[in-house]
């Protein structure tokens, strides 16, 4: 959990501050993953503070919503093309990728029970 509030913070995800008269806030939970090793062993435990927007209206509370994923026809296509020019591929992960978007609403949540800096 450490990890993850960390992380927020050295991306700029929030800052605190107190709430205007006209905005509600949503709350946020942890939720908590057990990622294991191929063998079924423990690898680690994997914290994500999430906000609770299932309390969120389109219209009011946010205009759209977006996830930048390509197609699986994409996909297939270019492992297609790479394998007929005999192309080496190679896979890569962005930690936190979801964190380097900007949001052009504003959202007040709720800290996470705890936080120390709240």
């Amino acid at each position: 959990m450490n990890l993850e509030l960390q992380a927020l913070e050295q991306n700029g995800t929030w800052e605190l501050t107190s709430l205007p008269p006209d905005k509600r806030t949503i709350g946020s939970r942890w939720v908590f993953k057990l990622k294991l090793n191929p063998d079924g062993s423990i690898d680690r435990y994997k914290a994500r503070l999430v906000a609770k927007s299932y309390n969120q209206f389109e219209g009011v509370d946010y205009f759209d919503n977006f996830s930048p994923v390509a197609k699986s026809v994409t996909l297939r296509v270019f492992f297609a093309v790479a394998a007929s020019m005999s192309w080496p591929l190679f896979q890569l992960d962005v930690n936190n990728a979801f964190l380097h978007e900007h949001l052009d609403e504003e959202v007040y949540m709720d800290p996470p029970e705890g936080y120390a800096k709240a």
